[in-house]
């Protein structure tokens, strides 16, 4: 077999089974209920603002964190997202997914480790959990069941064990049980890894993220600075002596060119802005208001699913809210386990009134939900 005909067999295989994706610019005259940019950040003025002023320091970082890329402005928004965290410090890295896969990289060479994720967790945490293969003992639990992971937990005799979770499920839009897992965390002596990466500046009065919002703390806090904050970049908030630990050997860091000033100065703006608290009670708001009009949805934040079963379904009904000017991505295999393909409804404190009730008379009526195990990602 050549290249050429494994190519477009495979391809092929993709697009028999409505699973073929591609990129589409983006129109801005869509009504778009597909982004991450919960709270419109991206687009407020003192966040383009400040992107602008910082641009006089220069396009690119030059190096890495470890050479000469790490400045003072990396410092401040460490300690920024340090308190609004909760813990001693931050490290930056160059996306949530680096962050994910730079902090699971620092635990490859730790004797006698047991690992214990959630089955749908983020693709970056099971790409991370790979570079431990053979390394550690991996259990999946089923999607947050406590009862199982504490059985898993009890059973292994392992020296040491972590137990990572997200802290929003991106595709499900539901939370983890934090306080349950972290007792167990506690109960077996287990370190606890959160990846909040959707939860941070729309959970918790502050906007510390789902931590806040259940009052407990993970021993590392994982997150991005493209979700809620609008712009670019992850970071892990730890102690100092675990952050110690990571920037040494956490290959995703150590290997990568550090963050432009401009987007680390914008970062710390957008995190300080006065108006957060007005732009998180709009986005509940409008998460209330969906809520209400559809009480057959599951929704607890703003990742809403609407679950339809087949890829073809979804791309169906994606084309035809698309048709009527509302941007839905359908999420498809293997983003999301098999027969559970979606539309996943994404809402922002930029959405006028108007803007959700017309989602709200659009949107087809769902199958009846269910949220099989055994996430393929």
């Amino acid at each position: 077999m050549s290249w050429e005909s494994w190519l477009t067999e495979r391809l092929d295989e993709r697009e028999k089974a409505s699973l073929l994706r591609s990129t589409k610019v983006h129109d801005p005259t869509i009504l778009d209920f597909s982004s991450n940019d919960y709270l419109g950040l991206s687009r407020h003025p003192l966040v383009v603002q400040a992107l602008i002023d910082a641009s006089s320091e220069g396009a690119g970082p030059r190096a890495s964190p470890l050479v000469t890329g790490y400045t003072a402005a990396h410092a401040s928004l460490e300690s920024r997202i340090a308190s609004l965290k909760g813990h001693e410090n931050a490290l930056l890295l160059s996306s949530g997914f680096s962050a994910n896969l730079g902090v699971l990289s620092a635990f490859r060479n730790t004797p006698d480790l047991a690992v214990f994720s959630d089955e749908l967790n983020h693709a970056s945490i099971i790409d991370g959990l790979r570079l431990l293969k053979g390394r550690a003992a991996i259990h999946i639990y089923p999607h947050a069941d406590v009862e199982t992971l504490e059985r898993l937990l009890a059973k292994s005799d392992a020296a040491l064990k972590l137990v990572v979770t997200d802290g929003v499920f991106s595709m499900d839009g539901d939370l983890a049980p934090l306080p349950e897992i972290r007792a167990l965390a506690d109960s077996h002596g287990a370190l606890l890894i959160v990846d909040d990466a959707h939860g941070t500046l729309v959970f918790g009065e502050k906007g510390g993220g789902v931590e806040e919002h259940f009052g407990v703390k993970a021993d590392i806090s994982i997150g991005t600075l493209s979700k809620a904050v609008g712009l670019l970049g992850g970071f892990a908030a730890t102690s100092e002596k675990w952050r110690t630990l990571l920037l040494n050997e956490g290959r995703s860091y150590v290997y990568s060119t550090a963050l432009p000033i401009p987007l680390v100065h914008a970062s710390e703006v957008a995190i300080g802005l006065s108006d957060l608290t007005k732009l998180r009670a709009r986005l509940w708001g409008n998460i209330e208001r969906l809520k209400a009009a559809r009480p057959e949805l599951v929704v607890g934040g703003p990742i809403v699913p609407l679950i339809l079963g087949d890829a073809q379904s979804a791309l169906d009904a994606a084309n035809r809210l698309r048709a009527d000017g509302i941007g839905v991505v359908a999420i498809r295999p293997p983003t999301v386990p098999p027969g559970t393909a979606r539309l996943r409804i994404a809402l922002s404190a930029t959405h006028s009134h108007a803007d959700v009730q017309r989602l709200i008379e659009s949107l087809p009526k769902p199958t009846p939900l269910q949220y099989p195990h055994g996430s393929t990602r």
